[in-house]
């Protein structure tokens, strides 16, 4: 198993992309911390399907865009589950809005949780490490639409445009500590992400668009996550995995 005796924090794992990449890991060896915001029965399902792997998981409930939870959801990894060696940034928020209409709290609301939480538990997590002289992996969850854009999501593409700076700006910041620091980047997938605003036949002409023939499925996201957060990358760093079935090459 490629993450056994690791440790493992994943935000927003509560459902889609979050949920499948904590259940990859646990099958790949690593005990979970899974953070939810609010919906504490999904967590505790997908805890479940963690413990029926045979691996140990502490569901923490967090608002990754306040300093206070991120640091107390640490603690409270640490406390059940020892050291935490991987940090997924998963949690994310992707409401519509016409640019026109888009209102600063709306903006707040998408940076704060997308970008400046991905920082915070980055920082937090970082910081832990270096206090102790360890190695990590942080796998930060960008977006197809920062590259391309979207035009009913400016804050959400702008968020996850600045998950890639971010990603190669810790990576350099972090290297000499041996904390790697990689992003991926999903195109359209099967998740509650393109059924807000979408009906399931526009979802599936987009589908028939993918080169592939269809949309990614939350498990292809995490096989790259398990990748990424193993052995196997230990000398990948500051990168940023395009997973889309060949609908954006960049």
């Amino acid at each position: 198993m490629r993450c056994a005796g690791k440790t493992a924090l994943v935000t927003g794992a509560q459902q889609g992309i979050g949920r499948a990449t904590a259940i990859q890991l646990a099958h790949e060896g690593a005990g979970i911390a899974l953070n939810f915001l609010d919906d504490h029965d999904a967590a505790e399902a997908a805890a479940g399907a963690i413990r029926a792997a045979g691996q140990r998981c502490a569901t923490i409930q967090g608002d990754v865009s306040r300093s206070a939870d991120v640091q107390r959801m640490l603690a409270e990894a640490e406390r059940e589950l020892g050291m935490v060696d991987i940090l997924v940034n998963n949690a994310g928020v992707f409401p519509r809005s016409p640019m026109l209409d888009l209102t600063e709290a709306e903006w707040d609301h998408v940076l704060d949780v997308n970008l400046k939480g991905a920082f915070l538990c980055a920082q937090a997590f970082a910081g832990r490490l270096v206090e102790r002289g360890l190695p990590g992996a942080i796998i930060n969850v960008s977006s197809v639409a920062g590259y391309r854009g979207a035009a009913l999501g400016v804050h959400y593409s702008a968020s996850k445009a600045g998950i890639v700076g971010l990603t190669r700006a810790m990576a350099l910041a972090l290297a000499s500590h041996g904390i790697r620091v990689n992003a991926i980047a999903p195109g359209l997938t099967d998740t509650a992400q393109p059924r807000y605003g979408s009906t399931e036949d526009e979802i599936e002409e987009m589908s028939r668009h993918v080169p592939l023939g269809r949309m990614a499925q939350p498990g292809d996201i995490a096989g790259v996550a398990v990748f990424l957060a193993s052995d196997d990358a230990r000398h990948i760093t500051g990168q940023v995995i395009h997973v889309n079935g060949g609908a954006y090459a960049g």
